[in-house]
């Protein structure tokens, strides 16, 4: 049986980016707007938030443990206990309404990044792709807002959504040498409630989304269908992933940002994270930047 619960009562103004991480049996997360970067310890329901100089909207662990944020000022190094953030490279052109949104590490240690325009103007959303000789390249664009970065189980397929354009594409892709291509459609939501913000592939192959605007979490077939959609106490979800011991439990971030001010009574659990257990689904661990910056 599904069950839907909320985690933890603070509630983010932009909550993503949900991670996590088996090291130490933690799930990180981000509010984008705070802006921080917040740690929960699921034994004791202790949160800790670790404020960031700027906006970030996405980050993954490199393999010596520090992590790589993608924030309106570029590519970062981030040390939360040292509180320490340090510039790595930013390929975003010199607009202050740019900054980097979404992002993953395919399982060969690149760091899958979309750029976002925060006035949603225009087709200026980029995706690069930074290596872990910390070279950026550009792998496309001409989207709206970048999100929904997935892989495949067995590697041969990048999800990628653009929210805005209500569209999930699907690309092929070659784990070796880290191209894609031929992007094609995987879903739609111009016929649902909601559009598809961040994702997360099962062990199954089964993409897994949030669906802002529309309060509930989808889970796609590899074939495009609509398997389950489950409804979560706010109506903009933001981004879901597995994690707990056997990585059987979703976690699923939410916001506050995007709601009016006569529709907060109705939506007294928005920006809070949620738990959903019993979905009968596994996902897999999430893999590290392959750069050793403190041995570097």
């Amino acid at each position: 049986m599904v069950d839907v619960e909320i985690v933890t009562d603070l509630p983010d103004i932009l909550g993503e980016a949900p991670q996590w991480r088996a090291k130490d049996g933690k799930l990180y997360w981000v509010d984008a707007f705070a802006p921080a970067i917040r740690r929960l310890d699921p034994q004791s329901g202790k949160v800790e938030s670790f404020a960031m100089p700027g906006d970030i909207g996405s980050f993954v662990f490199a393999r010596c443990g520090t992590l790589v944020g993608a924030m309106r000022t570029g590519f970062n190094t981030i040390d939360l206990e040292a509180g320490s953030v340090t510039p790595i490279v930013n390929p975003l052109p010199g607009d202050p309404r740019m900054i980097l949104n979404d992002g993953k590490c395919d399982r060969a240690g690149r760091y899958w990044c979309a750029s976002a325009d925060s006035d949603f103007r225009g087709r200026n959303s980029v995706l690069y792709r930074l290596d872990p000789d910390l070279s950026v390249n550009r792998m496309d664009d001409g989207f709206i807002i970048g999100n929904g970065i997935a892989f495949s189980p067995d590697n041969d397929r990048m999800y990628f959504a653009d929210s805005r354009d209500e569209t999930v594409w699907v690309y092929d892709f070659d784990l070796a040498t880290g191209k894609i291509s031929d992007r094609r459609l995987f879903f739609s939501t111009a016929d649902i409630e909601g559009r598809v913000d961040g994702a997360a592939c099962d062990a199954e192959g089964n993409y897994w989304c949030a669906l802002v605007h529309g309060g509930a979490v989808a889970c796609i077939s590899p074939a495009g269908k609509m398997l389950e959609r489950i409804a979560v106490p706010a109506k903009h979800p933001t981004m879901v992933a597995f994690g707990g011991d056997d990585l059987s439990t979703m976690f699923v971030t939410s916001a506050t940002a995007m709601l009016p001010d006569d529709e907060r009574a109705a939506w007294p659990d928005a920006g809070k994270l949620f738990s959903i257990t019993g979905l009968g689904a596994k996902g897999l661990p999430e893999p590290l930047f392959d750069h050793d910056f403190k041995g570097a």
